[in-house]
């Protein structure tokens, strides 16, 4: 199986720490966002794995090779102008499609920031039960920006902005709000179906599919830990639950 991994954002959220390094480089009690990242997918049996790369994109490659590359087979999609998450996804298509036989096999989309404990393994399972294009990792929590399922468990909208609006691509007559952890399990049946262009996000694509019924499903997560470390205190809060064993 494989993955990839969302490395190439500046980081905003965690400046100072990455005004001399990328988001993927800033550490938690002593380890790199990468390395806890790529430790997640590599306990899991995944070992071949692209990650996304533009802000200090260098410092990524050779942090990479003074670690042997974790013993993963490791490539690199440098973007010379940020893609977003469905344009980064986009343009490393043939690292998912180089081997027909695996056509069938989903892989892992896992953003660097975020840390948590959720079963990669379960998601998969159910992910295939389903026969689902892509399935979200998703919780009952706040946030800015919620998709909406409904009683079966599909994308049928999102709800954002200051006004926290709703847009709906399907009808639902039991919506429910749900908060998206940045961990997906996507059928590489996805590629063709994107018809979006340049910078994108893979949110866009999702809704424009569901629109279509094709199965955009969430897993729900709720039972795990899970934490955005976008911002320092997060980090600081991690690093606590880190000591304490309340994760990995």
């Amino acid at each position: 199986m494989k993955a990839m991994i969302l490395a190439a954002g500046p980081g905003t959220r965690l400046r100072p720490l990455t005004d001399d390094r990328p988001k993927a480089l800033v550490e938690v009690a002593g380890r790199t966002l990468l390395e806890i990242t790529l430790s997640r997918l590599r306990a899991y049996g995944i070992r071949e794995v692209i990650i996304n790369v533009h802000h200090f994109a260098d410092m990524i490659l050779d942090y990479l090779k003074t670690n042997h590359n974790f013993g993963m087979r490791i490539e690199v999609s440098r973007e010379e102008v940020l893609l977003d998450t469905g344009g980064g996804l986009k343009k490393a298509a043939y690292f998912f499609l180089e081997d027909s036989k695996r056509f069938a096999e989903p892989f892992i989309l896992h953003n660097v920031d975020v840390i948590s404990t959720i079963d990669l393994r379960r998601m998969v399972q159910f992910h295939n039960e389903k026969q689902a294009l892509a399935t979200l990792a998703v919780q009952n929590r706040e946030t800015s920006r919620y998709l909406i399922f409904d009683e079966q468990l599909q994308l049928c909208g999102r709800r954002s902005g200051r006004d926290q609006n709703i847009e709906f691509v399907r009808s639902s007559q039991q919506a429910q709000a749900l908060a998206f952890s940045g961990i997906h399990v996507i059928s590489p049946r996805l590629f063709p179906m994107m018809m979006e262009e340049g910078v994108f996000s893979i949110i866009t694509s999702y809704l424009h599919l569901a629109a279509r019924d094709e199965k955009i499903l969430a897993f729900r997560a709720d039972e795990y830990y899970w934490r955005d470390l976008g911002r320092p205190e997060n980090l600081m809060q991690a690093a606590q639950d880190l000591k304490q064993k309340v994760l990995l």
